[in-house]
């Protein structure tokens, strides 16, 4: 990896995700780029040097002293020294928080985003939570979201929830390089549900040719019965007492989001542990 991004809104989750981003960045030797988006509080535009178009102008003055402080607040991040084994960069910019997100990760090919579940007030909780979502589901690189202070940053024990469809042979591989950086043990999982059955022989004859597909070395195959396949993956990381959970997402929107849901977004809502997604092509 050469590029990790960080959104941050300088609230306690998102410092956690970036200490966990940095102890990354120092394994891969990888950079770091720190995010804040202020939200505008006009409907008129104008960049983060103050050039103003049209809108009232106790919200454009409202919006400026809101981006000074983001700058004192990201510049102060930037220069901390717990920061300084790597090469740490800031990014700001006004507007809406995903879109910045989406953006910074197609101009600056970011290869991991890094992100915090929620915010410090009950509205930063709304849309920090609704945002990683919607970068989970919409993202060109894998995101690991971190739900609060994480017991370990030595990811010992990965709990792979897999289908072990050949559409997952890119994050196969993300996967098995986060092995690698930590040597780990890799435990990978199949949910039985009742609506999606298959037997545990099938299942593990597949999950052997993946793993052998894939060169994986200091693995586990695992079969758990559940009623759903959130609960499952949830329940079996907690048995297993993992560090991280991975896994692939359809990246569904619109209509057929609503409809079936995205188990991937149930598991980070869930899981207390730290959560790598990656979106999939159907």
């Amino acid at each position: 990896m050469k590029k990790i991004l960080v959104p941050t809104d300088f609230s306690k989750p998102s410092l956690i995700a970036a200490e966990v981003a940095v102890d990354i960045a120092k394994k891969d030797g990888s950079d770091v780029v720190f995010l804040n988006v202020v939200e505008e509080a006009t409907e008129g535009s104008f960049n983060v040097e103050g050039q103003v178009s049209v809108g009232n102008m106790e919200d454009r003055l409202f919006t400026l002293k809101m981006i000074e402080k983001a700058k004192k607040q990201l510049e102060k991040i930037v220069k901390d020294p717990k920061f300084s084994a790597v090469t740490v960069n800031g990014e700001l910019r006004v507007g809406n928080p995903f879109h910045g997100i989406r953006t910074i990760i197609l101009e600056q090919k970011v290869d991991l985003v890094v992100m915090g579940t929620s915010g410090h007030t009950k509205l930063e909780e709304m849309l920090m939570g609704t945002n990683t979502h919607r970068v989970i589901r919409s993202s060109k690189c894998p995101v690991l979201t971190v739900t609060k202070r994480v017991s370990t940053t030595d990811f010992k024990n990965i709990v792979y929830a897999t289908s072990m469809s050949p559409d997952e042979e890119i994050f196969s591989r993300f996967v098995r390089r986060a092995q690698q950086l930590y040597n780990s043990t890799l435990h990978l999982v199949h949910v039985n549900t009742p609506v999606n059955f298959q037997k545990d022989h099938i299942t593990k004859s597949v999950m052997e040719k993946f793993a052998r597909k894939l060169q994986i070395k200091n693995y586990t195959t695992n079969i758990y019965n559940d009623h759903s396949a959130e609960e499952g993956i949830v329940r079996f990381a907690e048995q297993m007492n993992a560090d991280l959970i991975a896994m692939a997402t359809h990246g569904r929107t619109g209509l057929s989001h609503v409809l079936a849901g995205s188990v991937a977004e149930e598991v980070v809502g869930r899981a207390q542990q730290p959560v790598l997604t990656f979106v999939i092509k159907h």
